[in-house]
Parts: C-alpha cells; structure tokens; sequence
C-alpha cells in the first residue's frame, strides 16, 4: 500500500509533538523525506546541518514515528567524546581480559540498542582505524566483541548525523568512501535557524513552555523580540536559542510576555558568545514587513531605497563626489548618473561637485 503523506500542517503538527517544532516551509520537504524513512525501518539515515540544528532531535521523531522500532531502545554514540582508544569497546563490547581493566565481558551499544536505533552523533568525528568494522556491522549485521572469536547477530537501524558535510572528507581521505554510500542511503539536510526565519517565535515560545518552572507562564512575544533575533547570526543554532532563552527566564521579573529590552539584557550577561547581529538581514526583515504592510510595489521600494541612500551619503558634510563615490564603492560617472536619475535637490548635489 503506497503511503499517504500528511498535508504540511498536519506533518508540522506530528513532528512538533514529538519534539521538533517548526513552521519554517523550508522544513517541509526534510519532514516529508523524514516522515518516508519512519516507515522504512532498515533504512540508513544520515543527517547533515550545523551544530545545534536538531538533528538529534529529528532522530529520535524519526526512531518514534518507526513502528517496528519505536517501542525499542534509542541509544546515542557521540562519536566526537569517545576516547579513541575504548571506542571499540564501547560501541562493541568486549570480553573479560581483552584489555587492561576488562575485569568483565560487557556487550557495546550497538547491543544495548538491539531491535532499536543506534544514533552516532558526530559521525564525521569517527577515528578512520574504527570505520572499517562499522562499515562491516552496517552491511552484515553482525559485531564481534573485541576479544572474542564469536559474531553477535543484531538488528538496529543506524541514524548518523554529521555536523560538517562528509562528501569533502571523503575527498581528503578522512572518510572512508564505502563508508559514506554506506550511511548516505537517505540523507537529510536541516538548514540553520538563520534560514528558518519563521521558527523564532514558535521555539522561543516552545522553550519558555518547557522551563517554565524558572518564571511564570510566558504567553507572547514582542512583534520587535521577533524581528530582532531574525536579523541574528546564531552560530549555535537551536540550541543557542534554548540557551539564551533559559537566560531571559531567570533574568525576568515580572510579566508574562518577551520583549526585546529581556534579550539584549541576557545579551550582556551572556557576553562573546550573544548571537552575532547581521544588520542587512535585520533591514531586510523590516523592508520586507513594511512592503507587506503598506503594499508598496517592489520596484518602488528599491527605487526608494537606493535614493534614501543616495541622499544620505550626499549629506555626509565635507565630502566630494570622488570621495562619495569611494564611500559607495562606484564610479563618479555611476554616482552622476544616479543623481541625475533620483532627481536629488541641487543643495545636496552640491555637496558631491
């Protein structure tokens, strides 16, 4: 029976229950393509995107919406932690004096997951000596304690995320390529936040519901809280967000609702690591409301925009055209014509003669 895909709000609402909480249209097709790997349970799934974009998030819906799995463990491996030297062991199990302090046989992860999911999170992070057998326990379904002469049949699904593509390491003989087709049978990309400008509101919201033991009920959001983080880098993503939030809860005294003065005051308490502040995208974002807002047509608000900024390097005071149109990082023949085109007053061509 083909399967029937969920309308998107109905697919947002399913992966939101479970955890993963978007509105951004640019999830759709990765929650389509996720909600497809749910019903296809010995399927291999890599996840690539940024730190702190969700992928362990979306793994584990991924491992709730498989219903032969689901009721099964979902056990992580953090692959970049593991000391290179017992990771073997610890994804494989060992025996009793295999090694120095194995005072007892102990089975791997990979066996506590059984019947389940193994996630390895910072796949790309994986030591190039221990990729061969994972690549063998991959294809055969099998591991073998280290040790031991005996093969333990197992059946897990292997979800990988990896925070840096894995296609260049491969390129630069980091990654075994067998490896990476391997892994790379479905394969997910989560955009960061900074792309899902549609998402601050719900997760801030989201975050505030899930520590709401630190302040009272929060219900709403400054429409300028909103614009504002839209217009930020967030190089930590989603987790950078919880983080931040978690900060404004504690920080706040009264009210039930975020404001923009509550951000910028964990801003300073947080210090270098406050989420950089990209100005063109803060104006696009503003741009784009006002165009909505008051329906101005798009050629016009580029013309507008491009005079406004005209006639503000214009009244720089002191300047001449040659150093207007350095400033502008143009020609004086473009900075003319331009001129000439907006119609600027003669007082403030004056100013660039």
């Amino acid at each position: 029976m083909a399967l029937r895909m969920p309308e998107p709000g109905q697919l947002l609402e399913i992966f939101s229950a479970l955890g993963f909480v978007t509105s951004s249209p640019r999830m759709i097709p990765v929650l389509q393509r996720a909600y497809k790997a749910a019903r296809v349970s010995d399927t291999t799934v890599l996840l690539q995107g940024e730190t702190g974009t969700g992928k362990q998030v979306l793994a584990r819906a991924i491992h709730r919406l498989d219903e032969k799995r689901r009721n099964f463990p979902f056990v992580t491996v953090h692959c970049s932690t593991v000391s290179e030297s017992l990771v073997e062991s610890e994804l494989f199990g060992h025996c009793r004096g295999s090694f120095s302090g194995a005072v007892s046989s102990r089975g791997g992860l990979f066996q506590s997951a059984n019947r389940g999911t193994v996630f390895l999170d910072d796949v790309n992070d994986l030591p190039l000596s221990l990729q061969p057998k994972l690549l063998d326990v991959l294809q055969r379904g099998i591991v073998r304690p280290l040790g031991s002469d005996r093969e333990v049949p197992l059946d897990v699904r292997v979800i990988a995320a990896a925070n840096r593509p894995l296609e260049p390491l491969v390129q630069q003989g980091k990654f075994r390529p067998d490896l990476f087709h391997r892994l790379n049978v479905i394969q997910l990309t989560l955009p960061p936040l900074r792309d899902r400008a549609e998402d601050f509101a719900a997760l801030v919201l989201e975050f505030a519901r899930r520590y709401a033991g630190l302040h009272e009920r929060i219900e709403s959001l400054d429409p300028g809280l909103v614009q504002y983080l839209q217009g930020c880098r967030f190089e930590g993503n989603v987790r950078e967000l919880e983080n931040a939030v978690q900060r404004m809860l504690i920080m706040k005294d009264e009210g039930n609702s975020f404001t923009r003065a509550d951000w910028l005051q964990q801003e300073e308490q947080s210090g270098p690591a406050a989420p950089r502040r990209d100005d063109i995208l803060q104006a696009t974002n503003l741009l784009w409301v006002a165009m909505l807002e008051h329906e101005v047509p798009f050629q016009e608000l580029m013309r507008r925009i491009e005079s406004e900024l005209l006639q503000r390097a214009l009244r720089t005071s002191g300047k001449t055209r040659r150093e207007i149109a350095k400033l502008l990082k143009t020609s004086e023949r473009t900075l003319y014509h331009k001129i000439q085109a907006h119609r600027i007053g003669s007082s403030q061509r004056r100013a660039a003669s």
